[in-house]
Protein backbone atom coordinates (compact mmCIF):
# COMPACT_ATOMS: atom_id res chain seq x y z
CA UNK A 1 0.00 0.00 0.00
CA UNK A 2 1.25 3.02 -0.97
CA UNK A 3 1.79 6.19 1.60
CA UNK A 4 -1.00 8.30 0.65
CA UNK A 5 -3.85 4.83 0.29
CA UNK A 6 -2.12 4.71 4.40
CA UNK A 7 -2.38 8.59 5.06
CA UNK A 8 -6.29 7.90 3.50
CA UNK A 9 -6.84 4.61 5.68
CA UNK A 10 -5.30 6.35 9.01
CA UNK A 11 -7.87 9.27 8.43
CA UNK A 12 -11.04 7.05 8.57
CA UNK A 13 -12.33 8.25 12.00
CA UNK A 14 -11.53 11.76 11.67
CA UNK A 15 -13.38 11.19 8.05
CA UNK A 16 -16.18 9.90 10.03
CA UNK A 17 -16.20 12.71 12.99
CA UNK A 18 -16.15 15.34 10.20
CA UNK A 19 -16.20 14.96 6.39
CA UNK A 20 -19.22 12.46 7.25
CA UNK A 21 -20.92 15.16 8.93
CA UNK A 22 -20.86 17.57 7.05
CA UNK A 23 -22.36 15.28 4.21
CA UNK A 24 -24.99 14.60 6.47
CA UNK A 25 -26.00 18.69 6.91
CA UNK A 26 -25.36 19.24 3.32
CA UNK A 27 -27.98 16.22 2.43
CA UNK A 28 -30.27 16.89 4.70
CA UNK A 29 -31.51 20.20 3.04
CA UNK A 30 -31.03 21.95 0.02
CA UNK A 31 -31.32 25.50 0.86
CA UNK A 32 -28.37 27.23 2.20
CA UNK A 33 -29.41 29.14 5.47
CA UNK A 34 -28.20 30.40 8.99
CA UNK A 35 -28.87 26.88 10.10
CA UNK A 36 -27.16 25.43 7.86
CA UNK A 37 -24.20 27.74 8.79
CA UNK A 38 -24.27 26.86 12.87
CA UNK A 39 -24.32 22.46 12.11
CA UNK A 40 -21.30 23.10 9.53
CA UNK A 41 -19.87 24.92 12.39
CA UNK A 42 -20.76 22.47 15.09
CA UNK A 43 -19.68 19.74 13.22
CA UNK A 44 -15.70 21.65 12.42
CA UNK A 45 -15.45 22.28 16.40
CA UNK A 46 -16.29 18.73 16.96
CA UNK A 47 -13.43 17.47 14.72
CA UNK A 48 -11.11 19.62 17.00
CA UNK A 49 -10.93 22.28 14.27
CA UNK A 50 -10.81 24.92 17.31
CA UNK A 51 -13.86 27.23 17.74
CA UNK A 52 -12.20 30.18 16.17
CA UNK A 53 -10.70 28.18 13.44
CA UNK A 54 -14.28 26.89 12.62
CA UNK A 55 -15.71 30.38 12.68
CA UNK A 56 -13.37 31.58 10.32
CA UNK A 57 -14.02 29.26 7.99
CA UNK A 58 -17.79 29.31 8.21
CA UNK A 59 -17.36 33.05 7.15
CA UNK A 60 -14.81 32.35 4.30
CA UNK A 61 -17.61 29.53 3.12
CA UNK A 62 -20.39 32.34 3.89
CA UNK A 63 -18.64 34.96 1.56
CA UNK A 64 -17.57 32.16 -0.82
CA UNK A 65 -21.19 31.88 -1.68
CA UNK A 66 -22.67 35.15 -2.07
CA UNK A 67 -20.02 35.91 -4.30
CA UNK A 68 -20.66 32.66 -6.61
CA UNK A 69 -24.13 33.09 -5.92
CA UNK A 70 -24.17 29.44 -4.94
CA UNK A 71 -27.86 28.19 -3.77
CA UNK A 72 -27.20 24.66 -4.03
CA UNK A 73 -26.45 23.07 -0.59
CA UNK A 74 -24.37 20.10 -2.53
CA UNK A 75 -22.00 22.55 -3.55
CA UNK A 76 -20.56 23.67 -0.27
CA UNK A 77 -18.37 20.63 0.76
CA UNK A 78 -15.89 21.54 -2.37
CA UNK A 79 -15.80 25.40 -1.29
CA UNK A 80 -14.94 24.40 2.43
CA UNK A 81 -12.07 22.29 1.24
CA UNK A 82 -10.86 24.92 -0.73
CA UNK A 83 -10.69 27.16 2.04
CA UNK A 84 -9.33 24.57 4.74
CA UNK A 85 -6.74 23.86 1.96
CA UNK A 86 -6.01 27.82 2.29
CA UNK A 87 -5.42 27.89 5.35
CA UNK A 88 -3.34 25.07 5.24
CA UNK A 89 -0.56 26.13 1.97
CA UNK A 90 0.30 23.45 -0.27
CA UNK A 91 3.77 23.29 0.56
CA UNK A 92 5.57 20.45 2.49
CA UNK A 93 7.32 22.67 5.27
CA UNK A 94 10.99 20.55 5.52
CA UNK A 95 13.36 20.28 8.41
CA UNK A 96 15.81 23.03 8.55
CA UNK A 97 19.02 21.08 8.03
CA UNK A 98 22.27 23.02 8.26
CA UNK A 99 24.61 24.13 5.46
CA UNK A 100 27.66 22.16 7.06
CA UNK A 101 26.97 19.43 10.00
CA UNK A 102 25.80 17.99 11.88
CA UNK A 103 22.46 19.36 11.91
CA UNK A 104 21.16 19.01 15.50
CA UNK A 105 17.14 18.09 16.08
CA UNK A 106 15.94 18.67 19.60
CA UNK A 107 12.78 17.09 20.03
CA UNK A 108 10.28 17.71 23.09
CA UNK A 109 6.91 17.59 24.03
CA UNK A 110 5.17 15.91 27.46
CA UNK A 111 5.57 12.23 28.72
CA UNK A 112 3.19 9.56 26.61
CA UNK A 113 2.72 11.55 23.23
CA UNK A 114 5.13 8.97 21.28
CA UNK A 115 8.34 11.46 21.51
CA UNK A 116 10.44 8.41 21.78
CA UNK A 117 9.24 6.02 19.35
CA UNK A 118 8.98 9.39 16.60
CA UNK A 119 12.90 9.85 17.68
CA UNK A 120 13.82 6.50 16.51
CA UNK A 121 11.62 6.32 13.06
CA UNK A 122 13.27 9.56 12.20
CA UNK A 123 16.32 8.55 13.16
CA UNK A 124 15.25 5.37 10.81
CA UNK A 125 14.21 7.68 8.18
CA UNK A 126 17.43 9.58 7.52
CA UNK A 127 19.65 6.57 7.76
CA UNK A 128 17.34 5.23 4.82
CA UNK A 129 18.32 8.26 3.18
CA UNK A 130 21.99 7.54 3.87
CA UNK A 131 22.58 10.25 6.26
CA UNK A 132 25.02 9.15 9.79
CA UNK A 133 22.66 9.91 12.11
CA UNK A 134 23.64 9.93 16.23
CA UNK A 135 21.11 9.88 19.17
CA UNK A 136 21.56 11.63 22.29
CA UNK A 137 19.74 10.60 25.55
CA UNK A 138 19.29 13.98 27.33
CA UNK A 139 15.74 12.84 28.86
CA UNK A 140 17.99 11.57 32.39
CA UNK A 141 14.53 11.72 34.58
CA UNK A 142 13.50 8.37 33.43
CA UNK A 143 15.86 5.18 33.23
CA UNK A 144 12.67 3.91 31.29
CA UNK A 145 13.31 6.69 28.37
CA UNK A 146 17.13 6.06 28.05
CA UNK A 147 16.70 2.20 28.13
CA UNK A 148 13.68 2.84 24.90
CA UNK A 149 15.86 4.95 22.99
CA UNK A 150 18.54 2.93 23.28
CA UNK A 151 16.03 0.13 22.20
CA UNK A 152 15.30 1.94 19.33
CA UNK A 153 19.12 3.10 18.61
CA UNK A 154 19.78 -0.97 18.56
CA UNK A 155 16.97 -1.40 16.07
CA UNK A 156 17.82 1.25 13.65
CA UNK A 157 21.50 1.04 13.69
CA UNK A 158 22.55 4.34 15.06
CA UNK A 159 24.66 5.17 17.85
CA UNK A 160 23.70 6.52 21.16
CA UNK A 161 25.09 8.81 23.51
CA UNK A 162 23.72 8.39 27.19
CA UNK A 163 24.87 9.00 30.91
CA UNK A 164 23.27 7.46 34.04
CA UNK A 165 19.65 8.11 35.35
CA UNK A 166 19.61 12.07 36.95
CA UNK A 167 22.92 13.43 34.89
CA UNK A 168 22.55 16.67 33.97
CA UNK A 169 20.78 16.58 30.68
CA UNK A 170 22.31 19.72 29.39
CA UNK A 171 25.78 17.96 29.72
CA UNK A 172 24.30 14.73 27.80
CA UNK A 173 23.62 17.51 25.08
CA UNK A 174 27.28 18.22 25.29
CA UNK A 175 29.22 15.48 24.81
CA UNK A 176 26.88 14.19 21.77
CA UNK A 177 27.46 17.54 20.04
CA UNK A 178 31.11 16.60 20.87
CA UNK A 179 30.32 12.79 19.68
CA UNK A 180 28.53 14.23 16.19
CA UNK A 181 31.57 16.47 15.53
CA UNK A 182 34.09 13.98 16.22
CA UNK A 183 32.06 11.46 13.77
CA UNK A 184 30.96 12.97 11.27
CA UNK A 185 27.55 12.69 11.93
CA UNK A 186 25.33 14.00 9.55
CA UNK A 187 22.02 14.55 11.91
CA UNK A 188 22.15 14.54 15.71
CA UNK A 189 18.29 14.08 17.48
CA UNK A 190 18.05 15.09 21.14
CA UNK A 191 15.52 13.51 23.35
CA UNK A 192 14.71 15.63 26.13
CA UNK A 193 12.15 15.00 29.49
CA UNK A 194 9.14 15.51 29.09
CA UNK A 195 8.40 16.34 32.86
CA UNK A 196 10.94 16.37 36.15
CA UNK A 197 10.78 14.51 39.02
CA UNK A 198 12.41 17.24 40.63
CA UNK A 199 10.89 21.15 41.40
CA UNK A 200 13.57 21.88 38.87
CA UNK A 201 11.43 24.06 36.08
CA UNK A 202 11.04 21.66 32.64
CA UNK A 203 11.13 25.19 30.37
CA UNK A 204 14.02 26.22 32.16
CA UNK A 205 15.92 22.85 31.86
CA UNK A 206 15.25 22.87 27.84
CA UNK A 207 15.94 26.52 28.00
CA UNK A 208 19.30 25.41 29.57
CA UNK A 209 19.95 22.69 26.76
CA UNK A 210 19.46 25.15 24.07
CA UNK A 211 22.46 27.55 25.26
CA UNK A 212 24.82 24.94 25.42
CA UNK A 213 24.16 23.37 21.93
CA UNK A 214 24.45 27.58 20.50
CA UNK A 215 27.28 27.63 22.97
CA UNK A 216 29.11 24.51 21.20
CA UNK A 217 27.56 25.32 17.59
CA UNK A 218 26.24 28.27 15.83
CA UNK A 219 22.38 28.03 14.92
CA UNK A 220 22.42 24.59 17.12
CA UNK A 221 19.70 23.52 17.76
CA UNK A 222 18.63 24.08 14.29
CA UNK A 223 15.72 22.40 14.65
CA UNK A 224 13.03 22.48 17.92
CA UNK A 225 10.43 19.73 17.20
CA UNK A 226 7.66 19.56 19.31
CA UNK A 227 5.53 16.04 19.56
CA UNK A 228 2.25 16.04 19.83
CA UNK A 229 -0.50 13.40 20.22
CA UNK A 230 -3.27 13.71 17.41
CA UNK A 231 -5.81 11.92 19.96
CA UNK A 232 -5.90 14.90 22.66
CA UNK A 233 -7.27 17.49 20.58
CA UNK A 234 -7.40 20.85 21.69
CA UNK A 235 -5.00 19.56 24.47
CA UNK A 236 -2.66 19.86 21.98
CA UNK A 237 -2.91 22.95 20.63
CA UNK A 238 -2.01 24.26 24.39
CA UNK A 239 0.95 22.48 24.70
CA UNK A 240 2.13 23.95 21.30
CA UNK A 241 1.64 27.09 23.01
CA UNK A 242 3.90 26.52 26.08
CA UNK A 243 6.26 24.93 24.17
CA UNK A 244 6.36 27.56 21.86
CA UNK A 245 6.62 30.21 24.44
CA UNK A 246 9.40 28.24 26.32
CA UNK A 247 11.64 27.24 23.48
CA UNK A 248 11.35 28.81 20.36
CA UNK A 249 9.41 25.55 18.81
CA UNK A 250 10.14 25.52 14.66
CA UNK A 251 8.12 22.53 13.82
CA UNK A 252 5.49 20.03 15.12
CA UNK A 253 5.62 16.08 14.52
CA UNK A 254 1.95 14.71 14.99
CA UNK A 255 1.87 11.34 15.69
CA UNK A 256 -1.33 8.69 16.49
CA UNK A 257 -3.18 10.24 13.55
CA UNK A 258 -4.33 6.62 12.73
CA UNK A 259 -6.27 6.25 16.42
CA UNK A 260 -7.63 9.82 16.23
CA UNK A 261 -11.03 11.38 14.95
CA UNK A 262 -10.20 14.89 15.94
CA UNK A 263 -7.34 15.12 12.58
CA UNK A 264 -8.91 18.70 12.28
CA UNK A 265 -6.25 19.50 14.41
CA UNK A 266 -3.77 19.83 12.49
CA UNK A 267 -6.02 22.98 10.95
CA UNK A 268 -6.19 24.35 14.63
CA UNK A 269 -2.62 24.06 15.17
CA UNK A 270 -1.61 26.06 11.67
CA UNK A 271 -4.29 28.56 12.56
CA UNK A 272 -3.61 29.46 15.90
CA UNK A 273 -0.40 29.24 16.34
CA UNK A 274 1.72 29.62 12.63
CA UNK A 275 4.07 26.43 13.37
CA UNK A 276 4.14 24.15 10.52
CA UNK A 277 2.81 20.79 11.18
CA UNK A 278 6.23 18.83 9.76
CA UNK A 279 6.05 15.22 10.09
CA UNK A 280 3.03 12.96 10.85
CA UNK A 281 2.86 9.93 12.66
CA UNK A 282 0.13 7.44 10.69
CA UNK A 283 0.52 3.88 12.54
CA UNK A 284 2.83 1.41 14.06
CA UNK A 285 5.19 0.51 11.22
CA UNK A 286 8.88 2.08 11.57
CA UNK A 287 8.27 3.74 7.99
CA UNK A 288 5.06 5.23 8.99
CA UNK A 289 6.29 8.72 10.08
CA UNK A 290 6.70 10.72 6.99
CA UNK A 291 7.06 14.41 6.11
CA UNK A 292 3.86 16.31 6.72
CA UNK A 293 1.91 17.48 3.00
CA UNK A 294 -0.72 19.71 3.57
CA UNK A 295 -2.52 19.00 0.03
CA UNK A 296 -2.09 15.23 0.42
CA UNK A 297 -3.86 15.71 4.04
CA UNK A 298 -6.90 17.78 2.63
CA UNK A 299 -7.12 15.39 -0.66
CA UNK A 300 -6.80 12.13 1.70
CA UNK A 301 -9.45 13.69 4.31
CA UNK A 302 -11.97 14.49 1.75
CA UNK A 303 -11.43 11.56 -0.07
Amino acid sequence: MGFFSRLKESLNKTRQSFVEKIDNIIHSRKAIDEDLYEELEDALVQADVGVNTAMDLVQRTRRTVKERRVDDASELKPILKEHIREMLGTLTAPLNFSFSPPTVIMVVGVNGVGKTTTIGKLAYYYKSEGKKVILGAADTFRAAAIDQLEVWADRVGVDLIKHREGSDPAAVAFDSLQAAKARRADLLIIDTAGRLHTKTNLMEELKKIERVLNRELYEAPNEVLLVLDATTGQNAVNQAKIFGEAVGVTGIALTKLDGSSKGGVVIAIKQALEIPVKLIGIGEGIDDLRPFSPGEFVDALFE
